[in-house]
């Protein structure tokens, strides 16, 4: 599999589900290139293993794709906020490697 790297600003939202899942949105054009080249090995609920860097903290999760967010969902947990000092509905710069 081809190296797939971005960098993106995202906003940081709540699962309306659960109010204590924080998330981000991969953009459309990332998300879609994701699926074209990792989709098909996707795990459970169509998870792709990612490394991820917001700031100065680094980690390594998983995305999941989301029809009502029109790509992949990034979970983003409470201690990389809290780490990073942001909230929800904070825009964030995010560093992504598809591994």
């Amino acid at each position: 599999m081809p190296t797939l790297s971005y960098t993106f600003d995202a906003l940081l939202w709540r699962w309306a589900a659960n109010a204590s899942w924080v998330f981000l949105t991969v953009p459309p054009d990332a998300s879609d290139e994701i699926d074209d080249v990792a989709g098909g090995s996707a795990g459970g609920f169509g998870s792709v293993k990612v490394a991820v860097r917001i700031g100065s903290t680094a980690w390594q999760t998983s995305i999941f794709p989301s029809v009502a967010h029109g790509g992949y969902v990034l979970p983003v947990k409470k201690a990389v906020r809290i780490a990073q000092g942001v909230h929800v509905d904070d825009v964030v710069t995010v560093h992504l490697d598809v591994l």
